[in-house]
């Protein structure tokens, strides 16, 4: 009888990579930021009520005891997915540095960056517009999110002072104001483009009309500004 042996050389190869290879550890930060990005996709095509926990568990490639473990409910993902896709646009905003520009000039990159984040981001007008259907109940519990827009207000209210005192905006523009009215002016387009292309046979996506919409938005918040 023949016995078959692996080679010494052979063996000691094979030890030695298995010495040097230790078992793969999960990265939480890796893990978490995955199942918040399935998460996102998830309530923004359903909503929170659609949405199912085993969705997110095989979209996000974990399983539903850790996104219990990382979240602790599908209702506190959901928050976590809202103050994650807020701290986004706000992020976004802050860094296009605007205090550098002449005042009508940062209006007009504010202005066109809300717009085509939108565009850029429409699960984003999705998840605003399915939170306002429970009547911000979820987000109403969040530190995180009141604590989001401080630093976004106080940068649009600098813009209107220095076109203040710069002789080119009038006084009195209240900050937040303004902020509601540069958002719905491109949110309302957007969310309503579908009802809105039948009620005025216009392909409300096209190129032209996407620049059409943009040109007026801008001269809008300028007009609003102006001195």
């Amino acid at each position: 009888m023949t016995l078959v042996t692996t080679p010494p050389a052979r063996a000691s190869k094979t030890a030695r990579k298995g010495a040097t290879q230790p078992p793969r550890q999960r990265d939480p930060e890796v893990t978490r930021a995955r199942i918040l990005e399935a998460a996102k996709m998830e309530f923004a095509k359903l909503g929170l009520a659609g949405a199912r926990v085993e969705a997110i568990a095989t979209r996000s490639k974990a399983n539903k005891r850790m996104i219990y473990h990382y979240f602790g409910s599908k209702e506190e993902l959901f928050v976590a997915v809202l103050e994650d896709a807020y701290a986004d646009i706000r992020t976004a905003e802050l860094k296009l540095n605007l205090d550098h520009l002449s005042p009508e000039d940062a209006i007009v990159a504010l202005a066109t960056h809300t717009w085509n984040y939108y565009l850029k981001n429409p699960e984003f007008m999705t998840l605003v517009n399915s939170e306002n259907l429970h009547k911000a109940r979820h987000l109403k519990k969040s530190e995180r999110f009141k604590e989001l827009h401080h630093d976004f207000i106080s940068m649009l209210q600098r813009i209107l002072d220095r076109g203040v005192e710069a002789g080119v905006f009038r006084s009195g523009v209240d900050a937040r104001q303004l902020h509601i009215t540069m958002a719905a002016i491109g949110y309302y387009y957007l969310t309503n483009r579908h009802t809105s292309g039948l009620i005025f046979d216009i392909d409300f996506m096209s190129k032209e009309a996407l620049n059409a919409r943009l040109d007026f938005n801008i001269e809008t918040v300028l007009r609003l500004v102006r001195a």
